[in-house]
């Protein structure tokens, strides 16, 4: 037998699946499945924002365009201190967030320490612990120490599951940066303190005010761990929100939730003018 009849003859090469009717058949019905997604997410969005121009207090139909209910809105003074304490808290726990989450995370990339993986998945933790089990556990702390619920017990309820964002952040920036940099910088004659403030900082700029837009966002937008540890003199916005709610209809929160969009909206492209610099 000749070595042409012997050789081994290779298989096929392996054709990807198609449905039946052809790409156009396959574009029309993933383009449709696409389409409807969106149109589930944005059209509660989308009718929202018209309808918080709406002259009807039920929101069951159109009788109107109004501007009314943003004048009720600003002119609500619980919702205002509501919001003003909403505004307190995020800010001292973006700062808190922001240092701790940038510090910890340069610390745990530049330093060696017996049980390292151990401490990595630790800080990690409170990223996945469920809001409630955290909730009910920081409210205990606070009860055995003696610490009256207040702006402090938000702001570290905030932090503790606001700056673990922040340091994941960092250390995804820190996995890039040139291991010599810092060495070239004392090198020259600068301090520890001062090289990580010169050539560190600068390089993590993108990734802290990244993160501390997230710790912004997430803790003004907090309910489950406000509601264990918040006082009933310092309320914040959500907790106001959600009571109002359950009493009745109230088309200025219509209003409200828009200017939280259009708020959202400019985060959104901020954030990403952010990323391009990376």
């Amino acid at each position: 037998m000749s070595e042409a009849a012997t050789a081994v003859i290779p298989p096929p090469p392996h054709k990807p699946w198609r449905l039946p009717g052809g790409p156009k058949l396959q574009n029309w019905i993933f383009g449709g499945w696409t389409l409807g997604v969106f149109i589930f997410l944005y059209v509660p969005i989308v009718l929202l924002v018209v309808f918080s121009f709406n002259e009807s207090r039920l929101n069951a139909r159109w009788e109107g365009f109004t501007f009314q209910w943003y004048g009720v809105l600003f002119g609500n003074e619980r919702v205002l201190t509501a919001f003003k304490n909403s505004l307190i808290v995020a800010a001292a726990t973006t700062v808190l967030s922001t240092f701790l989450g940038t510090v910890g995370g340069w610390m745990l990339h530049r330093y060696r320490y017996p049980f390292k993986n151990f401490m990595d998945l630790l800080v990690l933790v409170p990223m996945v612990m469920p809001e409630v089990l955290m909730g009910v556990s920081l409210l205990l702390l606070f009860v055995n120490l003696n610490i009256g619920l207040g702006y402090v017990t938000l702001i570290i309820a905030h932090t503790t599951f606001c700056f673990p964002f922040v340091l994941v952040g960092i250390q995804s920036r820190l996995q890039g940066i040139d291991p010599f940099l810092e060495e070239a910088a004392l090198d020259l004659g600068a301090t520890p303190i001062l090289a990580f403030w010169k050539v560190i900082v600068p390089y993590l700029m993108p990734a802290i005010i990244s993160g501390a837009l997230m710790s912004f966002t997430l803790s003004f937008d907090e309910y489950i761990v406000s509601i264990f540890t918040y006082s009933a003199q310092a309320p914040t916005l959500p907790i106001t929100v959600y009571g109002m709610v359950k009493t009745s209809l109230n088309p200025s929160l219509n209003a409200l939730s828009t200017l939280f969009i259009f708020a959202t909206i400019v985060l959104v492209l901020f954030t990403q003018t952010l990323k391009r610099l990376k």
